[in-house]
Protein backbone atom coordinates (compact mmCIF):
# COMPACT_ATOMS: atom_id res chain seq x y z
CA UNK A 1 0.00 0.00 0.00
CA UNK A 2 2.76 2.30 1.04
CA UNK A 3 4.43 1.71 -2.56
CA UNK A 4 1.25 2.28 -4.32
CA UNK A 5 1.05 5.64 -2.95
CA UNK A 6 4.45 6.79 -3.15
CA UNK A 7 4.27 5.83 -6.88
CA UNK A 8 0.95 8.13 -7.17
CA UNK A 9 2.93 10.75 -5.59
CA UNK A 10 5.76 10.49 -7.98
CA UNK A 11 2.80 10.45 -10.71
CA UNK A 12 0.79 13.48 -9.58
CA UNK A 13 4.69 16.04 -8.84
CA UNK A 14 5.26 14.91 -12.64
CA UNK A 15 1.87 16.33 -13.91
CA UNK A 16 2.04 19.59 -16.32
CA UNK A 17 -0.45 21.14 -13.80
CA UNK A 18 2.33 21.04 -10.79
CA UNK A 19 5.22 21.68 -12.82
CA UNK A 20 3.10 24.94 -14.54
CA UNK A 21 2.63 25.98 -10.11
CA UNK A 22 6.07 25.34 -9.99
CA UNK A 23 7.00 27.65 -12.51
CA UNK A 24 5.14 30.42 -11.55
CA UNK A 25 7.04 30.66 -7.86
CA UNK A 26 10.14 30.21 -9.41
CA UNK A 27 9.67 32.99 -11.93
CA UNK A 28 7.86 35.01 -9.38
CA UNK A 29 11.11 34.41 -7.15
CA UNK A 30 13.46 35.03 -10.15
CA UNK A 31 11.84 38.63 -10.96
CA UNK A 32 11.89 39.62 -6.45
CA UNK A 33 15.80 39.19 -6.92
CA UNK A 34 16.09 40.73 -10.03
CA UNK A 35 13.68 43.95 -9.09
CA UNK A 36 14.03 43.68 -5.39
CA UNK A 37 11.64 46.77 -4.69
CA UNK A 38 8.30 46.18 -6.80
CA UNK A 39 9.12 50.00 -8.43
CA UNK A 40 11.88 48.14 -9.95
CA UNK A 41 9.85 46.07 -12.10
CA UNK A 42 10.05 46.66 -15.77
CA UNK A 43 13.15 47.91 -15.14
CA UNK A 44 11.87 51.12 -13.13
CA UNK A 45 13.96 54.11 -12.55
CA UNK A 46 12.15 55.58 -9.80
CA UNK A 47 8.93 55.32 -7.71
CA UNK A 48 6.41 55.02 -9.81
CA UNK A 49 2.32 54.07 -10.22
CA UNK A 50 2.93 52.62 -13.57
CA UNK A 51 0.74 49.98 -14.96
CA UNK A 52 3.29 47.29 -15.69
CA UNK A 53 4.52 47.41 -12.32
CA UNK A 54 0.91 47.12 -11.39
CA UNK A 55 0.50 43.85 -14.02
CA UNK A 56 3.69 42.55 -11.84
CA UNK A 57 2.38 43.33 -8.35
CA UNK A 58 -1.41 41.94 -9.73
CA UNK A 59 0.66 38.49 -10.38
CA UNK A 60 2.40 38.27 -7.40
CA UNK A 61 -0.97 38.73 -5.15
CA UNK A 62 -1.70 35.42 -7.39
CA UNK A 63 1.23 33.65 -6.27
CA UNK A 64 0.62 34.62 -3.03
CA UNK A 65 -3.13 33.71 -2.75
CA UNK A 66 -1.77 29.86 -4.60
CA UNK A 67 0.96 29.58 -2.01
CA UNK A 68 0.27 31.43 1.46
CA UNK A 69 3.12 32.77 1.24
CA UNK A 70 3.28 35.91 2.86
CA UNK A 71 6.34 37.43 0.94
CA UNK A 72 4.84 38.12 -2.06
CA UNK A 73 1.50 40.47 -0.48
CA UNK A 74 4.43 42.07 1.68
CA UNK A 75 6.35 42.74 -1.67
CA UNK A 76 2.97 44.49 -3.11
CA UNK A 77 2.32 46.10 -0.06
CA UNK A 78 5.75 47.97 0.32
CA UNK A 79 5.01 49.73 -3.18
CA UNK A 80 1.67 50.70 -2.47
CA UNK A 81 2.68 51.92 1.33
CA UNK A 82 5.35 54.17 -0.55
CA UNK A 83 3.79 55.38 -3.34
CA UNK A 84 -0.09 56.43 -1.75
CA UNK A 85 0.40 58.96 1.00
CA UNK A 86 -1.88 58.98 4.15
CA UNK A 87 -4.64 61.22 2.37
CA UNK A 88 -5.01 58.32 -1.02
CA UNK A 89 -3.01 60.77 -2.89
CA UNK A 90 -0.68 58.74 -5.66
CA UNK A 91 3.14 59.62 -6.43
CA UNK A 92 3.84 61.02 -9.68
CA UNK A 93 -0.17 60.76 -10.81
CA UNK A 94 -1.37 63.36 -13.17
CA UNK A 95 -5.04 63.19 -13.55
CA UNK A 96 -5.34 66.06 -15.88
CA UNK A 97 -3.53 63.50 -18.91
CA UNK A 98 -6.28 61.56 -18.61
CA UNK A 99 -4.08 58.40 -18.68
CA UNK A 100 -6.43 54.99 -18.65
CA UNK A 101 -2.87 53.17 -18.27
CA UNK A 102 -2.78 55.05 -14.46
CA UNK A 103 -5.76 52.93 -13.97
CA UNK A 104 -4.51 49.32 -14.35
CA UNK A 105 -2.49 49.86 -10.91
CA UNK A 106 -5.54 50.03 -8.95
CA UNK A 107 -6.12 46.51 -9.38
CA UNK A 108 -3.65 45.46 -6.49
CA UNK A 109 -5.20 48.01 -3.94
CA UNK A 110 -8.26 45.93 -3.28
CA UNK A 111 -6.18 43.30 -2.08
CA UNK A 112 -4.03 45.29 -0.08
CA UNK A 113 -6.61 47.47 1.35
CA UNK A 114 -8.21 44.37 2.75
CA UNK A 115 -5.08 42.77 4.28
CA UNK A 116 -4.10 46.72 5.95
CA UNK A 117 -7.37 47.70 6.41
CA UNK A 118 -5.18 51.08 5.81
CA UNK A 119 -8.17 53.46 4.15
CA UNK A 120 -5.65 55.50 2.57
CA UNK A 121 -5.92 52.72 -0.84
CA UNK A 122 -9.95 53.00 -0.64
CA UNK A 123 -9.42 57.02 -1.04
CA UNK A 124 -6.66 56.03 -3.76
CA UNK A 125 -9.28 53.85 -5.90
CA UNK A 126 -11.77 56.71 -5.65
CA UNK A 127 -9.82 59.17 -6.98
CA UNK A 128 -8.89 56.53 -10.20
CA UNK A 129 -12.58 55.89 -10.30
CA UNK A 130 -13.50 59.86 -10.49
CA UNK A 131 -10.87 60.25 -13.27
CA UNK A 132 -12.98 57.12 -15.34
CA UNK A 133 -15.88 58.87 -14.68
CA UNK A 134 -14.90 62.32 -16.06
CA UNK A 135 -12.39 60.27 -18.66
CA UNK A 136 -13.10 61.58 -22.28
CA UNK A 137 -15.41 59.16 -24.26
CA UNK A 138 -16.26 58.65 -27.94
CA UNK A 139 -20.14 59.37 -29.00
CA UNK A 140 -21.00 55.45 -27.72
CA UNK A 141 -19.45 55.78 -24.54
CA UNK A 142 -16.56 54.21 -24.85
CA UNK A 143 -13.10 56.08 -22.98
CA UNK A 144 -10.23 57.79 -25.15
CA UNK A 145 -7.08 55.76 -24.43
CA UNK A 146 -5.72 59.36 -23.76
CA UNK A 147 -5.97 62.98 -23.35
CA UNK A 148 -3.43 63.05 -25.97
CA UNK A 149 -5.29 60.21 -28.77
CA UNK A 150 -8.35 62.16 -28.94
CA UNK A 151 -11.75 60.35 -30.40
CA UNK A 152 -9.07 56.99 -30.28
CA UNK A 153 -9.84 53.28 -28.59
CA UNK A 154 -7.17 50.99 -27.66
CA UNK A 155 -7.64 47.26 -27.16
CA UNK A 156 -4.89 48.24 -24.21
CA UNK A 157 -7.30 50.80 -22.62
CA UNK A 158 -9.93 47.49 -21.91
CA UNK A 159 -7.36 45.88 -20.03
CA UNK A 160 -6.08 48.45 -18.29
CA UNK A 161 -9.80 50.01 -16.72
CA UNK A 162 -12.37 47.78 -17.35
CA UNK A 163 -11.57 44.72 -14.92
CA UNK A 164 -10.67 47.49 -11.91
CA UNK A 165 -14.05 49.07 -12.68
CA UNK A 166 -16.13 46.11 -12.94
CA UNK A 167 -14.23 44.91 -9.18
CA UNK A 168 -15.00 48.39 -7.79
CA UNK A 169 -18.76 48.15 -8.91
CA UNK A 170 -19.02 44.73 -7.21
CA UNK A 171 -16.81 45.54 -3.83
CA UNK A 172 -18.59 49.15 -3.19
CA UNK A 173 -21.89 47.96 -4.15
CA UNK A 174 -21.99 50.42 -7.36
CA UNK A 175 -24.04 48.11 -9.68
CA UNK A 176 -24.82 51.26 -11.98
CA UNK A 177 -21.08 50.73 -12.96
CA UNK A 178 -21.25 47.55 -14.55
CA UNK A 179 -23.45 48.20 -17.44
CA UNK A 180 -20.92 50.70 -18.00
CA UNK A 181 -18.24 48.54 -18.71
CA UNK A 182 -20.05 45.90 -20.32
CA UNK A 183 -20.91 48.93 -23.30
CA UNK A 184 -16.95 49.53 -23.36
CA UNK A 185 -16.81 46.29 -24.76
CA UNK A 186 -19.52 45.55 -27.01
CA UNK A 187 -18.44 49.12 -28.72
CA UNK A 188 -15.10 48.28 -28.60
CA UNK A 189 -15.26 44.73 -30.29
CA UNK A 190 -18.26 46.37 -32.82
CA UNK A 191 -15.38 48.82 -34.28
CA UNK A 192 -12.28 46.43 -33.83
CA UNK A 193 -13.14 43.35 -34.95
CA UNK A 194 -12.03 41.99 -38.61
CA UNK A 195 -14.55 38.68 -39.17
CA UNK A 196 -12.58 37.78 -41.99
CA UNK A 197 -9.41 36.12 -39.42
CA UNK A 198 -11.70 36.95 -36.07
CA UNK A 199 -9.16 38.74 -34.82
CA UNK A 200 -8.91 42.71 -33.51
CA UNK A 201 -7.24 45.33 -34.74
CA UNK A 202 -5.10 47.54 -32.21
CA UNK A 203 -7.23 50.63 -32.18
CA UNK A 204 -9.69 52.69 -33.68
CA UNK A 205 -10.43 56.13 -33.78
CA UNK A 206 -13.76 57.44 -34.55
CA UNK A 207 -12.39 61.09 -36.18
CA UNK A 208 -10.55 58.50 -38.93
CA UNK A 209 -8.18 61.61 -38.81
CA UNK A 210 -4.86 59.87 -37.72
CA UNK A 211 -2.68 58.69 -40.42
CA UNK A 212 -2.59 54.97 -38.99
CA UNK A 213 -7.02 55.13 -39.42
CA UNK A 214 -8.23 53.16 -42.38
CA UNK A 215 -10.49 56.31 -44.05
CA UNK A 216 -13.16 54.39 -44.01
CA UNK A 217 -13.27 52.02 -41.03
CA UNK A 218 -11.46 54.04 -38.47
CA UNK A 219 -9.15 50.91 -37.99
CA UNK A 220 -5.36 50.29 -37.29
CA UNK A 221 -3.53 48.43 -39.75
CA UNK A 222 -2.51 45.21 -37.98
CA UNK A 223 -3.51 42.84 -35.34
CA UNK A 224 -0.49 43.08 -32.84
CA UNK A 225 -0.22 40.32 -30.48
CA UNK A 226 -0.01 42.33 -27.54
CA UNK A 227 -3.05 44.16 -27.82
CA UNK A 228 -5.30 41.59 -28.44
CA UNK A 229 -3.07 39.81 -25.61
CA UNK A 230 -4.82 42.60 -23.67
CA UNK A 231 -8.15 42.14 -24.76
CA UNK A 232 -8.10 38.49 -23.72
CA UNK A 233 -6.93 38.89 -20.58
CA UNK A 234 -9.68 41.85 -19.85
CA UNK A 235 -12.45 39.93 -20.67
CA UNK A 236 -11.25 36.83 -18.93
CA UNK A 237 -11.03 39.35 -15.54
CA UNK A 238 -13.91 41.55 -16.26
CA UNK A 239 -16.27 38.59 -16.26
CA UNK A 240 -15.12 37.36 -12.30
CA UNK A 241 -17.31 40.69 -11.61
CA UNK A 242 -20.36 40.34 -13.72
CA UNK A 243 -22.94 39.10 -12.57
CA UNK A 244 -23.92 35.45 -13.52
CA UNK A 245 -27.62 37.04 -13.99
CA UNK A 246 -26.82 39.63 -15.86
CA UNK A 247 -28.56 39.68 -19.46
CA UNK A 248 -25.74 40.68 -21.59
CA UNK A 249 -22.87 38.22 -19.61
CA UNK A 250 -23.50 35.89 -22.82
CA UNK A 251 -22.56 38.53 -25.03
CA UNK A 252 -19.22 38.93 -23.64
CA UNK A 253 -18.26 35.20 -23.33
CA UNK A 254 -19.64 35.01 -27.16
CA UNK A 255 -16.54 36.86 -27.64
CA UNK A 256 -14.23 34.82 -25.51
CA UNK A 257 -15.36 31.84 -27.18
CA UNK A 258 -15.02 33.32 -30.94
CA UNK A 259 -11.48 35.05 -30.00
CA UNK A 260 -10.36 31.37 -28.76
CA UNK A 261 -11.13 29.65 -31.09
CA UNK A 262 -9.73 32.18 -33.81
CA UNK A 263 -6.02 32.32 -32.11
CA UNK A 264 -5.68 28.31 -32.30
CA UNK A 265 -5.43 28.92 -36.13
CA UNK A 266 -2.47 31.05 -35.99
CA UNK A 267 -0.81 29.25 -33.19
CA UNK A 268 3.15 28.36 -34.35
CA UNK A 269 4.09 24.87 -34.02
CA UNK A 270 5.96 25.97 -30.70
CA UNK A 271 2.81 26.44 -29.39
CA UNK A 272 3.59 30.56 -29.68
CA UNK A 273 2.15 33.35 -31.67
CA UNK A 274 3.69 36.29 -33.42
CA UNK A 275 4.36 39.63 -33.07
CA UNK A 276 1.90 40.45 -35.59
CA UNK A 277 -0.33 37.71 -35.13
CA UNK A 278 -1.36 36.90 -38.87
CA UNK A 279 1.99 37.64 -40.44
CA UNK A 280 4.09 34.54 -39.02
CA UNK A 281 5.72 34.20 -42.64
CA UNK A 282 6.73 37.65 -43.31
CA UNK A 283 10.52 38.27 -42.97
CA UNK A 284 10.82 40.14 -39.94
CA UNK A 285 8.10 39.16 -37.97
CA UNK A 286 9.16 37.25 -34.93
CA UNK A 287 7.49 34.47 -31.86
CA UNK A 288 7.30 37.04 -29.39
CA UNK A 289 6.65 36.14 -25.17
CA UNK A 290 4.10 39.06 -23.90
CA UNK A 291 1.47 37.96 -26.83
CA UNK A 292 2.00 34.24 -26.42
CA UNK A 293 2.21 34.32 -21.97
CA UNK A 294 -1.13 36.60 -22.24
CA UNK A 295 -2.71 33.85 -24.51
CA UNK A 296 -1.87 31.26 -22.25
CA UNK A 297 -3.25 32.89 -19.70
CA UNK A 298 -6.75 33.71 -21.68
CA UNK A 299 -6.68 30.10 -22.81
CA UNK A 300 -6.56 28.51 -19.48
CA UNK A 301 -8.47 30.84 -17.45
CA UNK A 302 -11.21 30.87 -19.61
CA UNK A 303 -11.59 26.71 -19.48
CA UNK A 304 -11.30 26.95 -15.46
CA UNK A 305 -14.37 28.96 -15.76
CA UNK A 306 -15.88 27.25 -18.12
CA UNK A 307 -16.70 30.36 -20.69
CA UNK A 308 -14.71 27.69 -23.97
CA UNK A 309 -14.77 23.83 -24.19
CA UNK A 310 -12.13 21.75 -22.27
CA UNK A 311 -10.24 21.27 -25.24
CA UNK A 312 -8.64 24.43 -25.41
CA UNK A 313 -6.44 23.36 -22.39
CA UNK A 314 -3.90 21.57 -24.81
CA UNK A 315 -3.52 25.43 -26.23
CA UNK A 316 -2.51 26.49 -23.47
CA UNK A 317 -0.34 23.65 -22.48
CA UNK A 318 1.31 23.97 -25.50
CA UNK A 319 2.00 27.55 -25.39
CA UNK A 320 3.45 26.87 -21.88
CA UNK A 321 6.23 23.77 -23.73
CA UNK A 322 6.71 26.63 -26.18
CA UNK A 323 7.68 29.38 -23.95
CA UNK A 324 9.71 27.08 -21.54
CA UNK A 325 11.87 25.37 -24.37
CA UNK A 326 11.97 28.28 -26.79
CA UNK A 327 11.97 32.08 -24.51
CA UNK A 328 12.64 30.77 -21.11
CA UNK A 329 16.24 30.74 -20.10
CA UNK A 330 17.68 28.95 -17.05
CA UNK A 331 20.30 31.60 -15.29
CA UNK A 332 23.68 30.21 -13.03
CA UNK A 333 22.04 31.49 -10.35
CA UNK A 334 19.22 29.33 -10.65
CA UNK A 335 16.65 32.26 -11.78
CA UNK A 336 14.86 32.08 -14.67
CA UNK A 337 14.79 34.74 -17.48
CA UNK A 338 11.83 35.45 -20.61
CA UNK A 339 13.00 36.06 -23.37
CA UNK A 340 11.92 38.10 -26.94
CA UNK A 341 9.38 40.78 -25.23
CA UNK A 342 8.22 43.88 -27.21
CA UNK A 343 9.47 46.57 -24.55
CA UNK A 344 6.86 48.59 -26.12
CA UNK A 345 4.35 49.87 -29.07
CA UNK A 346 1.55 52.53 -29.75
CA UNK A 347 0.45 54.50 -32.25
CA UNK A 348 0.60 57.72 -33.32
CA UNK A 349 2.73 60.27 -30.77
CA UNK A 350 5.90 61.43 -31.47
CA UNK A 351 8.33 60.44 -33.52
CA UNK A 352 4.62 59.35 -35.43
CA UNK A 353 3.88 55.60 -35.07
CA UNK A 354 2.16 54.32 -37.78
CA UNK A 355 0.95 50.83 -36.44
CA UNK A 356 2.31 49.57 -39.71
CA UNK A 357 3.83 45.87 -39.84
CA UNK A 358 7.75 47.22 -39.88
CA UNK A 359 6.94 49.11 -37.00
CA UNK A 360 5.70 46.51 -35.04
CA UNK A 361 8.65 44.06 -35.81
CA UNK A 362 10.89 47.03 -35.40
CA UNK A 363 10.17 48.58 -31.77
CA UNK A 364 12.73 47.04 -29.19
CA UNK A 365 12.84 43.51 -27.80
CA UNK A 366 14.38 42.85 -24.17
CA UNK A 367 13.96 40.34 -21.80
CA UNK A 368 11.99 39.67 -18.49
CA UNK A 369 9.31 42.85 -19.51
CA UNK A 370 6.97 42.86 -17.14
CA UNK A 371 4.50 42.87 -19.76
CA UNK A 372 5.04 39.36 -20.43
CA UNK A 373 6.38 38.53 -17.27
CA UNK A 374 3.26 39.05 -15.45
CA UNK A 375 0.79 37.17 -17.37
CA UNK A 376 3.51 34.12 -17.44
CA UNK A 377 3.81 34.16 -14.14
CA UNK A 378 0.12 34.38 -13.96
CA UNK A 379 -0.70 31.60 -16.87
CA UNK A 380 1.36 29.41 -14.88
CA UNK A 381 -0.92 29.55 -11.86
CA UNK A 382 -4.03 28.96 -13.86
CA UNK A 383 -2.66 25.74 -15.83
CA UNK A 384 -1.56 24.73 -12.35
CA UNK A 385 -5.03 24.51 -11.03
Amino acid sequence: MKKYIIIVLLFLLGTPAVKAQQTAKLFADSEMKRFPEAWQLDYGKRLYFGYSQGLGCLAMLKVWKATNDRKYLDYVVKWADTVINNKGEIYLYEVETYNIDYVNSGKVLFDVYKETGNEKYKLAMERLVKQMKNQPRTHEGVFWHKLIYQHQIWLDGLYMGSPFLAQYAVTFNKPEMTDDVINQFLVCAKHTYDAKTGLYYHAWDESKNQKWANPVTGQSPNFWGRSIGWWYMALVDTLDYIPQDHPKRPELIRIIKELSEALTHYQDKTGLWYQVVDKGMQQGNYLEASASSMFMYGYAKAVNKGYIDAKYKKVAEKAYDGLMKNLILKNADGTLTLTKCCAVAGLGGTPYRDGSFEYYVNERIRDNDAKATGPFIMGCLELGK
